[in-house]
């Protein structure tokens, strides 16, 4: 079961309810800038984290002015869209509220998750998938830096992985290892985890006991938490 630090105690906590009761994920993103971006990225691995572990969520988001221009650039790195946040008060009958801000926010209710702000202003050309990949690398809780040469590296890393995923779609599948299953799970399900999350993937891609059709369930499996569209090339020309 997903588990995450609360800011407002420092422990953490279950982010599903125990009988997987509706949970709201409200992200507090008044601004358009990449910080605010990073915010409104890391509620959607959230709500994608709930998903796959069979929590049904209701996404919302909380901002400014500057919604329409945030959720724009949101729809470039795959964020998946938010519902605008209902009056004070409204509710769905959810049995939990967990509220994604930036470090400094403080929403009035619910467990809190905050995101360290991003410290430099990445490059804004070429696959958008490259930057979400490049904050991908950088625990949530930790100040990102995507210099222009980190961009760069995830692109690489984006075209190795989609090249490799086509290719290995052409070997007879296989089902995943129970162990990279389980370390795949087990970081996604430690407060979002998701650098070590990449590291399962760059071990499976060179992991020498592994049937090509493996790493693809592998690799397929994980992009539904990833976001990265690392099946685009499926049937493309080798």
């Amino acid at each position: 079961m997903l588990r995450i630090t609360d800011a407002r105690t420092g422990q953490p906590v279950d982010a599903a309810p125990a009988r997987r009761g509706l949970t709201r994920v409200e992200v507090h993103a008044p601004g358009s800038d990449t910080t605010n971006l990073r915010v409104l990225l890391v509620g959607d691995l959230l709500v994608r984290t709930l998903e796959l572990g069979g929590t049904p969520v209701w996404a919302l988001l909380t901002g400014g002015h500057r919604q329409a221009e945030l959720r724009a650039r949101a729809a470039t790195l795959n964020i998946r869209p938010f519902e605008d946040s209902p009056d004070v008060g409204a509710s769905l009958g959810e049995s939990q509220a967990l509220h994604v801000a930036a470090q400094g926010g403080a929403p009035p209710d619910g467990v809190l998750i905050t995101v360290a702000p991003v410290q430099t202003d990445p490059p804004g050309h070429g696959d958008p998938a490259a930057l979400r990949l490049a904050l991908l690398t950088r625990h949530h809780s930790a100040p990102a830096r995507p210099e222009a040469a980190d961009v760069d590296g995830a692109r690489a890393t984006l075209a190795r992985w989609r090249t490799a995923v086509a290719r290995w779609a052409r070997q007879p599948s296989r089902p995943i290892p129970d162990d990279v299953r389980g370390r795949l799970r087990d970081a996604w399900e430690d407060d979002l985890d998701l650098p070590r999350v990449l590291d399962v993937l760059r071990q499976v891609e060179t992991r020498p006991d592994l049937a090509d059709g493996a790493r693809f369930e592998t690799y397929a499996y994980a992009d539904r938490l990833l976001g990265l569209d690392l099946t685009r090339d499926l049937g493309a020309p080798s």
